[in-house]
């Protein structure tokens, strides 16, 4: 099968063999996803080896659970070990010895066929089309800020970064009826916040509103985003982040003494809100796709999918 791989440290197109299963599913994957993430371990970010890709939406082939099979399903994309606690008690997102689609130990989904264990496999609503599914994993991360902090209707709450990650984090938190501002750098990207009623700003007008907000998610994907939030949040105000990225960051722990500054870390959420709202039909998802290309042109999207102002590319195998 063809897959897209990460190997000493160059990024290319492969014939591998498929997945030979037994206790895990065999899944035939009918659309991928790029996002900020793979850009990031082709540059060296996890120090990963191996097919790349973990948002994706699928087909199952073969499974010892036999009323999966020619299922249409989505994966949460973190396998644990099922015998540590954390696994124990529903949370292989944390477990120590977790592999990670396409991004631990685990090969991912830009490729024909992926495999993953049966639990991690959700099955998509009929009426959510595999253009709206292949953006569960994000959604779900973005739904993910909302299981680390409280946000109700009477907080002041900024997002930071106009890319994919931000504007789905920008949607769900528009949701909770919350002031919400998104800041970001592209004028096209912030139309697409603005259509659905999210107030916009350049970071350097959101910079004139220093310490006005509650809660500020830093999704820019930049070093830079953190020293804005930090600007942006009020006394024992509350940084989520969610960016990561190959390189350091540096913080000004003083400011965050002073301040008493909560910083909460946030990753992945749970596939089922996430696909609650597709089908639903209450998030953009059509706004945010640039382009499609077929798997075997897998190296050009990638370059398409770092180039400035694309924002979500998918692969189709």
């Amino acid at each position: 099968m063809l897959a897209l791989r990460v190997e000493k440290k160059t990024l290319k197109i492969k014939d591998i063999e498929k997945p030979n299963v037994s206790d895990e599913a065999l899944v035939r994957v009918l659309l991928s996803g790029i996002c900020n993430t793979d850009l990031e371990i082709a540059r060296g970010y996890a120090g990963f080896k191996g097919t790349i890709g973990h948002e994706f939406v699928g087909v199952v082939e073969d499974s010892s659970d036999r009323a999966l099979v020619g299922r249409r399903i989505v994966g949460e994309i973190n396998a644990g070990c099922g015998k540590c606690d954390l696994c124990r008690a529903g949370d292989s997102r944390h477990c120590p010895l977790r592999t990670v689609l396409g991004i631990v130990g685990r090969d991912g989904a830009h490729a024909e066929f992926l495999q993953l264990p049966i639990e991690n496999i959700v099955p998509v609503p009929k009426n959510v089309p595999d253009e709206h599914a292949v953006f569960t994993e994000p959604l779900a991360a973005a739904c993910g800020i909302l299981e680390r902090v409280s946000i109700t209707e009477s907080d002041r709450v900024a997002v930071i970064g106009d890319g994919k990650l931000g504007l789905l984090c920008a949607q769900v938190l528009a949701l909770t009826g919350a002031s919400l501002l998104l800041v970001g750098k592209h004028s096209s990207k912030l139309r697409i916040a603005e259509r659905r009623g999210i107030e916009t700003a350049t970071p350097a007008k959101a910079g004139k509103r220093k310490r006005q907000f509650d809660v500020v998610v830093e999704a820019s994907g930049a070093a830079a985003g953190f020293g804005l939030a930090l600007d942006l949040l009020r006394p024992r105000g509350k940084l989520v982040v969610k960016s990561t990225f190959h390189g350091k960051t540096e913080l000004d722990a003083a400011r965050i003494v002073v301040d008493e500054i909560s910083i909460v870390g946030s990753r992945c959420g749970r596939f089922t809100p996430a696909l609650d709202l597709l089908k639903k039909a209450a998030i953009d998802v059509d706004s945010l796709i640039s382009e499609e290309y077929p798997l075997s042109n897998g190296v050009h999207a990638m370059h398409r999918a770092a180039a400035r102002g694309v924002l979500k590319v998918l692969l189709r195998p």
